[in-house]
């Protein structure tokens, strides 16, 4: 009976050993133990590997976590989500506008419209903006210069789709004198406020066509649309003018300067670099080294985000530019000539100007940086820096404990349980994303919209949110962070309706087969569902999602990839039939690079295939307008039409919980040099790490002055 027992308990214990055996780690006491430097050293850890270590370049969440401690940017926001200089110390903002001068338009006062008149007209103005009244002379009070340049003959080539497919055309295009205004700040609503002096239709009768001709006939919408793009009858010009931080070097010793901001802006537009941030830059319309430490930058038009975009790392010129490339092609035995950025060691050997350098990588295990003795606002206080790969949450649970890893991001069912634990000090927030499942559009039977909302109809979120999420979510119907003004609450969730689906489904067509299927013209609505391994929420959406759609007659296979995988040769290719990812996204609207029409090939954001033609429009406005009531409108009827098109099923935002080791403190030099310790505070937005430079574990849990 005895040896019965044994025999019977024998395989628990086996387990029990092997599960202690795989989760064995060496605790914080041993790893310090004859080894202080671990008080230097910060290990976090990372579900995916990263993609490529170059910021124009990526776009995934695992390479930004590296990038952003090896580069730096010329601009970032502070705690109070200001903007705030970095390589820059300073910037200034103001605009340059044109306006061609209208030989068909008499202009009120004036015996003669030539360029000079008009010009006299506008700086007497401008010299007594209080004759005017409310807009009208604030934007002729913000007017500082005014100046007439000449006509002009040249002539530009055009490509268009004709009905034959691309095609070109040759214009000459010979224009009037144009006047310059150099104003003080932008003024989006310059041209309608000077429209009291030069007359009401001064500017919208413009014939820009009687100015240009082609070498072929065009169709008079589509030579309208050329020459008002060749000769427009105004232009706004803002420009940013950054002022940069003297005295900055890479890691490699060279000196950061203005070449390195405009050679950072050309690759990102080189179209064989494939960089996915170029609908952030292609407003700029130059980029100019005025000298080694300033930089100008002129935009085509109004550009409400520009600023913000600088916040993107830069790159060493010196290590990248063509002569660069073509000897490390040579060295590799490859094409100079088909040789880029992508296929560049410093993908995977980067050298930046932030505050740690890299110093090694294993793929799918760590990556490890060092500090940067020379960071211009002095080195970080931890000496290393290590991201490892540990695609499996629970085994990054149990390293946590042990120490081993310095922060945890909390599952979902833990919140409860880590956010109460006194040995941890715990952040959390709503995050800046969502979840969503997203439909290949260029695909049957995602073009119907019909099909990609039943689909959605028949998941029940609210019941993810309850038992997947452990109420740790909130629904989302839309692209806008859900914490912010553009975010259009007006609009309601889909509803959990799976009747309500097979009607819509049954209205595209799709119905029930002799075995349950849904069918059309005698095709099966069928698909494959895709996610990331090493992400145990999606992993679980997708059984939920796959079990959902079957019970109502939609045949779906999942697949789980490996992270670089599935971004690099599925996501990236445009390889996929419907996908589980998420956005994080920034405080700006911009939704161009995501949502636009023009960024819907391979290696862009806009990996669904959305397109329609009021959305690009709004996208477009909302990147122009400076008026924030404006944008604010725009923004929700953005939301709304994508919501309605369904490209995504919007599913949920996250909370989101951090915990730290106690240990982990912000040190700070006081007055008398001695150490000055005090606990981490998150920002506004929840980012705990903003004085990451600052952090140190110390040997044991500080008292502080707060804490009695």
């Amino acid at each position: 009976m005895l040896t019965r027992r044994l025999l019977i308990i024998a395989p628990a214990v086996i387990i029990l050993i092997l599960l202690q055996s795989y989760f064995w780690v060496p605790s914080y006491e041993q790893q310090t133990r004859g080894n202080p430097d671990r008080l230097v050293q910060y290990i976090t850890a990372s579900a995916g590997d990263a993609s490529i270590l170059n910021p124009i370049l990526s776009a995934d969440t695992a390479s930004s976590q590296i990038q952003s401690q090896v580069f730096d940017s010329l601009i970032d926001r502070d705690k109070d989500l200001h903007f705030r200089g970095r390589l820059a110390l300073s910037w200034d903002i103001y605009e340059e506008a044109f306006f061609h001068m209208n030989p068909t338009a008499a202009v009120p006062g004036l015996s003669s419209s030539d360029p000079e008149s008009v010009a006299g007209l506008i700086r007497s103005a401008a010299q007594t903006p209080g004759r005017w009244s409310g807009a009208v002379a604030e934007s002729l009070a913000n007017i500082q210069a005014v100046t007439i340049l000449p006509s002009r003959t040249f002539s530009a080539t055009h490509a268009f789709k004709g009905p034959e497919g691309a095609q070109q055309v040759d214009a000459q295009i010979s224009a009037p004198a144009r006047v310059r205004l150099v104003l003080n700040r932008v003024d989006q609503d310059l041209f309608k406020n000077l429209e009291p002096l030069l007359g009401a239709e001064y500017f919208s009768s413009f014939p820009s066509d009687a100015f240009l001709s082609t070498d072929v006939d065009l169709p008079p919408e589509q030579l309208s649309v050329l020459a008002e793009s060749m000769v427009p009858a105004v232009e706004h010009n803002p420009i940013i003018v950054f002022h940069l931080r003297p005295g900055v070097r890479f890691h490699d010793g060279h000196v950061f300067d203005a070449g390195d901001v405009k050679f950072t802006y050309e690759a990102i537009m080189n179209p064989k670099n494939l960089s996915p941030r170029v609908a952030d830059y292609e407003p700029v319309k130059a980029v100019e080294v005025i000298d080694p430490l300033t930089v100008k930058i002129t935009y085509k038009r109004l550009y409400s985000p520009a600023i913000g975009t600088w916040g993107m790392g830069i790159l060493p010129e010196h290590l990248l530019n063509p002569r660069a490339l073509r000897e490390e092609a040579e060295r590799l035995d490859k094409d100079p000539a088909t040789f880029t950025l992508r296929q560049s060691r410093f993908g995977r050997n980067p050298v930046g100007c932030g505050p740690f350098r890299f110093t090694s990588w294993k793929s799918d295990q760590y990556i490890r940086l060092t500090r940067f003795g020379d960071y211009w606002e002095g080195p970080p206080n931890y000496t290393q820096y290590a991201v490892r790969i540990i695609p499996d949450p629970l085994t990054q649970e149990m390293e946590f404990y042990a120490g081993t890893i310095d922060s945890y991001q909390v599952q979902p069912h833990q919140v409860a349980r880590l956010s109460e634990d006194a040995r941890f000090q715990n952040f959390s927030g709503i995050s800046f994303g969502y979840t969503y499942i997203g439909y290949n559009m260029r695909r049957a039977p995602f073009k119907d919209p019909r099909v990609r909302k039943a689909l959605g109809m028949a998941i029940d979120v609210d019941k993810i949110i309850r038992y997947v999420l452990h109420g740790q979510g909130e629904r989302i119907t839309g692209p806008f962070v859900k914490q912010t003004g553009y975010y259009n609450h007006d609009i309601s969730p889909l509803p959990y309706d799976p009747e309500g689906a097979l009607e819509l489904l049954e209205s595209a067509g799709w119905r029930r087969n002799a075995s349950g299927w849904l069918e059309k013209d005698g095709r099966r609505l069928a698909f494959t569902l895709i996610t990331n391994s090493g992400n145990q929420l999606r992993q679980a959406i997708l059984a939920v999602a796959q079990d959902a759609w079957k019970k109502i007659g939609v045949d779906v296979r999942t697949d789980l990839l490996e992270w670089s995988v599935f971004i690099q040769e599925r996501v990236n290719k445009l390889d996929f039939d419907a996908l589980i990812l998420g956005w994080q996204m920034g405080i700006d609207p911009d939704l161009y690079q995501i949502w636009h029409s023009s960024q819907t090939g391979p290696y862009q954001l806009n990996f669904v295939g959305f397109e329609n033609k009021e959305a690009d429009d709004l996208i477009i406005k909302i990147r122009q307008e400076y008026d924030h009531r404006k944008q604010v409108a725009y923004c929700h009827r953005l939301h709304r039409i994508i919501a309605e098109a369904q490209p995504y099923n919007f599913l949920y935002v996250r909370k989101w919980t951090a915990v730290l080791d106690k240990r982990i403190v912000i040190r700070e030099q006081g007055p008398d040099g001695s150490p000055v310790y005090r606990k981490i505070t998150p920002t506004k937005t929840g980012d705990y790490a903003y004085d990451f430079n600052k952090w140190i574990k110390l040997p044991g849990v500080p008292v502080f002055a707060q804490d009695g």
